[in-house]
């Protein structure tokens, strides 16, 4: 069997990274078995969507290298939705409802105090014709609700194993609101059936909603697809990341210097047996991806693994990658340069920073002027590979310094910061003529 499986953003704020993983799950169990992913843009609150938004999913998802192929608006497909909300109405599976949502509450709060299910009782299946009418004519509009079968619905969860939902217990669900506007549900189903959807991925939040879907896939007449539930994202401290999905969207990320491919690694190993390490590429995170590595627990995401595999990504980056980059930084210093720093960048923008410390301007820290003054009386006439060694040598010699003592010095006024990259690399670039005048404490 082919796979195809899509993923359905609402264009009505930023992709976060709960949304950006469940995409991410998707794209790499299809793509990893040679299937489809298909974009569905979940368009159908007109009045909330927006092209900004729209335009922004499409970014980071291509950003981050999830492109797509198909793509659908489900805003052109209202039709589509029309004509099955007809079908399911000629076969008594969808029916008018006119309770006000004061009225359905207060109903809830009478079953609940008398410790019964808050379920909806069907009233609405006992209207008469004239009933509706008066109901009209006080200007009230239908919502609509698909009947279920009150029935066990079962399917093997390639996540879960095993599950089961008893629709009995549930009310039945809204499709249609009193507006008009089609909830997500009746879409969703539509759609998978008419795009030949395989699998639907997605968060374990929506088991309940399985059964009842399942069903209308039924009464519809479409094949049901095979389902995976997910177990959620939690924080490093195993609370709900829900109030901060504000500060953990994709766009924000971007602009805080993660790489691409240390977001899909995290997100896509995080609560599986893989080691958390930065793959070679996203489709080399495919090819590795099953669902048997999943674990049942929620996935713990935590800041400290993604700033961890964002270094490993760029130490790893050779130059002819990084090369682009650097130009537009102008930070470009060539190969030596970038394979003496990258072991130092935590993100790829601290590179300008390094490329100070050659270029200047760099205010020296001088700390002893008499040992930058000895140190300058013993700097070799030939500035090569061999400088850091030689000269270091002769320092330890003419001062009695060794260890911290003599390095740490000669790292402050050559670079003016106590932490920096390998002094025997990045020494020879700096230059005699700037070396000299550091050691003079000028600023150079």
């Amino acid at each position: 069997m082919s796979i195809k499986v899509r993923f359905a953003p609402s264009p009505t704020g930023k992709l976060h990274v709960g949304n950006v993983r469940t995409a991410l799950v998707n794209w790499l169990f299809a793509k990893g078995q040679g299937g489809q992913f298909v974009l569905r843009i979940d368009d159908t609150d007109l009045a909330r969507s927006t092209a900004e938004f729209e335009q922004g999913i499409e970014l980071d998802l291509r950003w981050l290298g999830l492109d797509w192929d198909e793509r659908h608006n489900q805003s052109k497909r209202f039709d589509r939705y029309e004509a099955a909300a007809a079908r399911l109405k000629a076969m008594g599976r969808l029916y008018a409802c006119y309770e006000t949502a004061e009225e359905l509450d207060r109903r809830r709060k009478v079953q609940l105090s008398r410790g019964l299910p808050p379920v909806y009782d069907r009233a609405a299946l006992n209207l008469t014709e004239a009933e509706k009418a008066a109901y009209e004519a006080e200007g009230r509009r239908p919502h609509w609700r698909f009947r279920l079968d009150g029935k066990r619905v079962a399917w093997e969860d390639l996540s879960r194993g095993h599950a089961e939902v008893d629709t009995a217990s549930m009310s039945d669900p809204v499709l249609i609101r009193e507006d008009g506007l089609f909830l997500y549900t009746l879409p969703s189903v539509v759609d998978d059936i008419e795009m030949d959807i395989t699998h639907v991925i997605r968060g374990e939040d929506h088991v309940t909603n399985t059964g009842a879907q399942i069903e209308i896939f039924e009464a519809l007449g479409g094949p049901v697809p095979a389902f995976a539930h997910m177990p959620l994202l939690v924080g490093a401290d195993g609370q709900a990341l829900s109030k901060r999905l504000g500060s953990l969207s994709i766009s924000e990320m971007r602009g805080q210097g993660y790489e691409p491919i240390a977001i899909t690694s995290h997100l896509g190993r995080i609560g599986t047996s893989d080691p958390l390490e930065v793959a070679e590429s996203v489709q080399a995170l495919g090819e590795s991806f099953a669902f048997s590595k999943m674990g049942r627990s929620p996935a713990r995401y935590d800041t400290a693994d993604l700033d961890r595999l964002n270094a490993q990504a760029l130490h790893a980056m050779d130059h002819a990658t990084a090369r682009p980059r650097l130009e537009k930084l102008d930070a470009d210093l060539g190969e030596a340069f970038w394979n003496a720093v990258r072991p130092n960048l935590q993100k790829f923008a601290d590179v300008v920073d390094l490329a100070r410390i050659v270029r200047g301007p760099v205010t020296p820290v001088v700390e002893d002027p008499s040992f930058a003054a000895a140190a300058l009386e013993v700097l070799p006439d030939t500035v090569d590979e061999s400088l850091w060694p030689t000269w270091t040598a002769a320092v330890k010699e003419a001062t009695g310094a060794k260890g911290k003592a003599l390095f740490m010095p000669l790292r402050l006024i050559l670079t003016g910061q106590p932490h920096g990259p390998d002094m025997a690399a990045v020494a020879p670039m700096i230059g005699r003529e700037r070396i000299v005048r550091r050691l003079r404490g000028e600023t150079a």
